[in-house]
């Protein structure tokens, strides 16, 4: 189970190796005060770059990390750029095993980045079994795109630094995948702030697990497939959206394909649609915040490919 104290903890090691990202202010004419935690401006255009860090100068800490053999994820994208990112800064290799799925933009940045790219299989699922034995063979550190506790405390700064900006926020909404960022987001906003999980409809894991009373793995489609498809809710955000009463909501392939194209329209940020997924909530009002609540949306990816506009 991942605490603030815990989230602080990472916070302070990864102190100068991740971006203090902006808090916007959105200027919108609804009853409701409305701002944007700008995390896509992230190193590697996403928050997994806080997890990744503070796992690898965990393991780096504890004499872990061998210089020679280094680290193996399992992604689709956003993790395995963001721990391939982490390793070279470290000076040690990254292998990255990835599903055939996963969006060309963002295997040619792994390339590019330095590391060791394996594709197959159709979903996440496989390419994490296949990084288990690479793991397990080699003694590389494994670095799970979700659900370490390094990976969902060090997801936790994003919380930190928007408490730290906007004290009175009364809503947090983030987009949930397997829910590292939910998980680590409602840690630090323990007692301070609400938090609410947006998910697909097509892949509700977080409101699978609330229903069905623990983590189960869902079917996997859908347009924002590509970085919240994890076929189940980790088992340490699950704990934590328990413990911290986080809400679920769901939200439609359209909503968000329209949010995005807001965001883009109103505000000129470009985001992948997982990220857009947040806002979606909004927009379609399936959240419908109060008059005079002050309300944060994590915009925590922007991975994605220009054409598709």
């Amino acid at each position: 189970m991942v605490t603030r104290e815990e989230v602080e903890a990472a916070y302070s090691r990864t102190a100068g190796w991740v971006r203090h990202t902006p808090l916007a202010e959105s200027g919108n004419r609804e009853p409701y005060n409305l701002w944007f935690k700008c995390e896509y401006m992230q190193h590697t255009g996403s928050f997994k770059a806080r997890g990744a860090f503070n796992r690898l100068l965990s393991a780096r800490e504890n004499g872990e990390l061998d210089p020679e053999i280094g680290i193996v994820v399992a992604s689709g994208g956003n993790a395995g750029l963001a721990n391939a990112y982490a390793a070279a800064k470290l000076g040690v290799p990254a292998t990255v095993f990835v599903p055939e799925s996963a969006p060309a933009n963002k295997v040619h940045k792994l390339y590019a980045i330095g590391a060791r790219v394996v594709q197959g299989g159709a979903e996440y699922a496989e390419a994490y079994a296949a990084a288990i034995r690479f793991s397990e063979d080699k003694g590389a550190v494994y670095c799970h795109a979700y659900d370490q506790p390094e990976i969902v405390a060090g997801a936790g700064g994003v919380g930190l630094e928007l408490l730290d900006e906007l004290p009175d926020v009364d809503t947090i909404l983030v987009a949930v995948g397997g829910g590292g960022l939910m998980g680590g987001i409602a840690a630090a906003a323990e007692g301070k702030a609400r938090v609410v999980g947006v998910e697909p409809e097509t892949v509700p894991t977080l409101h699978t697990a609330l229903t069905q009373g623990g983590p189960v793995d869902v079917a996997v489609s859908g347009i924002a497939a590509d970085s919240l498809g994890a076929r189940r809710i980790g088992e340490i955000g699950f704990g934590v959206a328990r413990r911290t009463g986080v809400r679920s909501v769901l939200v439609t392939d359209q909503d968000i394909i329209d949010a995005r194209r807001s965001l883009w329209e109103e505000y000129r940020i470009v985001v992948e649609h997982g990220a857009a997924a947040a806002y979606a909530a909004l927009l379609s009002r399936t959240y419908q915040p109060h008059d005079g609540e002050t309300v944060a949306v994590v915009l925590c990816g922007a991975n994605t490919d220009p054409s598709h506009f």
